[in-house]
């Protein structure tokens, strides 16, 4: 059973807009003692971070896409989303949930985001 299932990807014009969502298996963990973060993976390039959110709300944006995107958490929901907007085709890649503390890591299986006219 995925511990971490990523939704919400898909096709997108340069300039629009898709929100992803991260949801977190109830029966096995709750997220609000980790830091939730939005990775992605570009073909031929390393994972980078692309925002997080720790437990107290405090979030951080790669350069990259700041002011575009904005991450949230809703613990009752056990949920992390990822607001994106005026994407661009540099945003394209597969995007990935990571659940942190200091005693334990997860990871989704990712979603595809591909902007292109």
């Amino acid at each position: 059973q995925a511990l971490l299932v990523e939704s919400g990807g898909g096709l997108v014009q340069p300039g629009g807009s898709l929100r992803l969502s991260c949801a977190a298996s109830t029966n096995i963990f709750t997220i609000y003692s980790h830091t939730m973060g939005w990775y992605r993976q570009a073909p031929g390039k390393q994972r980078e971070l692309v925002a997080a959110i720790t437990s107290g709300g405090s979030t951080n944006y790669a350069d990259s896409v700041k002011g575009r995107f904005t991450i949230s958490r809703d613990n009752t929901k056990n949920t992390v989303y990822l607001q994106m907007n005026s994407l661009k085709p540099d945003d394209t890649a597969v995007y990935y949930c990571n659940a942190h503390r200091i005693d334990a890591d997860y990871w989704g299986r990712g979603t595809q985001v591909t902007v292109s006219s």
